[in-house]
Parts: structure tokens; C-alpha cells; sequence
């Protein structure tokens, strides 16, 4: 395998960093959190031009065509800028969805508008009081006269409260899971959504749909293969979002001991402190090489459910270890609002509890080791 950008691959990294750099400092991006919508328009319409919204879509249905390795690189920019805008929450994850299930007309009615930035979606799956990753849902469909309707809580739905159209998912009548489009707008019946702010400063909402109007993607049959597909290519891309928000850590990281003096000398002559900060970067090669495990088995055309946690696993140690350290390091200032490195912690926290945290995919690992062929000694 080739685990080497190609130069339109770093020519794609290199221009997103170069636009969110420009886009974002601490305080650009606390205001921008803090805003309505909790993200920049600016940067959303930077993100069409470029064709990020359409990255994975294919080119009949107004995208690039570009596979899991494109991915990678834009949500590492992302994560190393604590970029708010939901690209992945809003695009990648249902507008994958609608690619993968939905019916032509589907897809050209939809997926072009979201490329240009016009729309928005949202995957509304996960549901209270349910684990990940939950095989079945509560939330159900009803059929009545070649229509459905939809009735359950969904929550938290990332995004949720400022999408257009939500993807969700609901128990089949014949059986399985299946994915509808409902319609979002403020004045849709059966649809009540409750928008709230996470700890990262991005958006989340809980929705109730009370026999809301619902239109089955595709043929409408048991669409539970295609859900976990997806939820494998969210792991991959939530891996790079984590890598970038874990190198730029240790950068913050490493520069301050450099800085910061104490007796006279900088902390980087105390050798405790640097065994702590070669620490973190074991950790963060560890959590790379994991990174492109994941994002090169989709690349290989392998959506395999137990490599996403085998990631997932090793992003959420290295996260935590290297989210610690930084506050520690740093000291009292690394937990202030006016420096970056306790958000880039906060994001990390949270990226290592959206869709099953390390000890949920431990256990699916564990699971699968009494599979594994017994190495005897001869």
C-alpha cells in the first residue's frame, strides 16, 4: 500500500490549511462558536468553492469523485484547526448515506445542493439510552397507504438543529432498519427539534418525530449494511480530525516548554518534562499509524467494522494521554478559555466518545480474538 500523499493529494491539504489558517486563531474561532450558527459562512462557502462539500460525491451528483485518502487529509486540517464547520456531521456522514442508498433521483435532487453549500444534512441514528453500537432502534416506521411516517427520539443528533433534510434511521415493519429523508425545515409537522451547544463548542440537537412525514432512501429495504459502512467511514475520518487536534497539541506543547522559564532555565532543559513530551509523540505515531491503517482498508475497498475499532481504540489512549499531558505541561494556563490547548482537549474528549468510546470498541475487539488461530511452541 501507498502511504504517501500523492502531490493533488498535498496540494488538496496544503490549500485547506492554508484557508483555515487564514479563517482561524483562538479568538476568531471562540467567536465563531459562540455565533448562531456556530460556525463561519465565510469558510462554508470557501468549503464549496474548493469542493470540499462535495469531496466524496460522485461527479453525476455535483462531486469530486475522491475516495477515503482526500478524506483523511482534509479532516486532519480540520482537527488541527479545531475547524467548526460541520463537514463531516453535516456532508460526509448522510450525504454518504444518500450516495450509497438513495435512488438516482434522489441523489441528483439532493447531493448537488449540498455540494454548492445550499444544504445541510444530518444522520439522525443515535438514541437515548442506547449503546453503541446498537443493532436495532426504537424509533419506527409506519406504512399507510404507500407512505410512511416516522415516530421515536433521536439524540444526540450532530448538527441536527440547523439541518435541511435528516437521513434517519427506524424500525421496518417486515423487519430491519431502514433509512428515510424528512423533510427538517422549522414548519415540518411531526418534526420537534431542541438545538443545544456540546462541551467542544459545536451544535447537537435532540429530535422527536411524532408520525412525521418520511420518504424511504432508495427502495426503502433493510439498509443496516450500508449504516455500519458508514459508521466505519465516520471512524476513519474521525481518526484524522483526532491526529491533526493531536499533533497540533504537542506543537502547542513543545513550544511552550521551549518558552517558559522557571529558575532561570526553559522547562525543556528539565528532563523529566521532555521524557513526558517524547511520551506524547510515541503516542501520536502510535495513533497515525492507526489513522492510515483505517483510512487505507477503506481505500482497499475493506469497510470492516472490527479495523474501525482497532483505530478507535488506539486514537482514544493516545488522545486522552496527550490531551492530559498538554494541561499538564502547561500548567494552570492550559485550562484557560484564552488559550487553544484545553479546547483542543475538549474536541479530542469528545471525538473519543462519538460512536462508541475505547472501552465499547475494546470489546468488540476482544470478541473477535476467539477467532484468532493459537500460535503453539513446538
Amino acid at each position: 500500500m501507498q502511504f504517501e500523499l500523492d502531490d493533488e493529494q498535498k496540494l488538496l491539504r496544503d490549500t485547506v490549511r492554508e484557508v483555515l489558517s487564514r479563517s482561524y486563531d483562538n479568538e476568531k474561532r471562540k467567536a465563531a462558536v459562540e455565533s448562531e450558527r456556530g460556525w463561519t459562512e465565510s469558510v462554508w462557502k470557501q468549503f464549496a468553492e474548493l469542493g470540499l462539500l462535495g469531496l466524496s460525491f460522485a461527479e453525476d451528483d455535483g462531486g469530486m469523485g475522491a475516495g477515503p485518502v482526500e478524506t483523511f487529509a482534509v479532516m486532519t486540517e480540520i482537527g488541527r484547526r479545531l475547524a467548526p464547520e460541520p463537514l463531516l456531521d453535516g456532508v460526509l456522514i448522510p450525504g454518504g448515506l444518500i450516495s450509497d442508498v438513495g435512488s438516482t433521483e434522489q441523489r441528483q435532487r439532493i447531493l448537488p445542493s449540498v455540494a454548492e453549500g445550499q444544504t445541510l444534512l444530518a444522520f439522525a441514528h443515535t438514541e437515548p439510552g442506547r449503546r453503541w453500537p446498537a443493532a436495532e432502534v426504537t424509533t419506527t416506521a409506519t406504512e399507510s397507504g404507500g407512505s410512511f411516517t416516522l415516530s421515536g427520539t433521536k439524540n444526540p443528533v450532530l448538527h441536527g438543529g440547523s439541518a435541511d433534510h435528516l437521513v434517519v434511521s427506524a424500525a421496518l415493519p417486515s423487519g430491519g432498519v431502514g433509512l428515510f429523508l424528512v423533510d427538517a425545515d422549522a414548519d415540518a409537522d411531526g418534526v420537534a427539534r431542541t438545538p443545544y451547544r456540546t462541551h467542544d463548542g459545536l451544535r447537537g440537537a435532540s429530535i422527536v418525530f411524532t408520525e412525521a412525514a418520511a420518504e424511504p432512501l432508495g427502495d426503502g429495504g433493510d439498509a443496516t449494511a450500508a449504516i455500519v459502512a458508514s459508521n466505519v467511514r465516520a471512524q476513519a475520518a474521525l481518526a484524522a480530525e483526532a491526529l491533526g487536534a493531536m499533533e497540533e497539541s504537542l506543537r502547542l506543547t513543545t513550544e511552550y516548554l521551549k518558552q517558559r522559564k522557571q529558575f532561570g532555565v526553559p522547562l525543556s532543559k528539565f528532563q523529566a518534562l521532555t521524557f513526558r513530551a517524547a511520551d506524547m509523540y510515541v503516542q501520536l505515531e502510535l495513533a497515525r499509524s492507526m489513522a492510515l491503517y483505517a483510512t487505507m482498508s477503506l481505500a482497499d475497498g475493506t469497510a470492516d467494522p472490527v479495523v474501525a475499532s482497532r483505530a478507535k481504540l488506539q486514537i482514544g489512549r493516545s488522545a486522552r494521554q496527550i490531551g492530559q499531558e498538554s494541561i499538564q505541561l502547561h500548567g494552570g494556563i492550559g485550562v484557560t478559555d484564552e488559550y487553544p490547548v484545553g479546547h483542543y482537549f475538549s474536541r479530542l474528549t469528545a471525538i473519543e466518545h462519538t460512536l462508541g468510546g475505547v472501552d465499547d470498541h475494546l470489546r468488540v475487539i476482544t470478541g473477535v480474538v476467539k477467532d484468532h488461530e493459537m500460535l503453539g511452541v513446538s
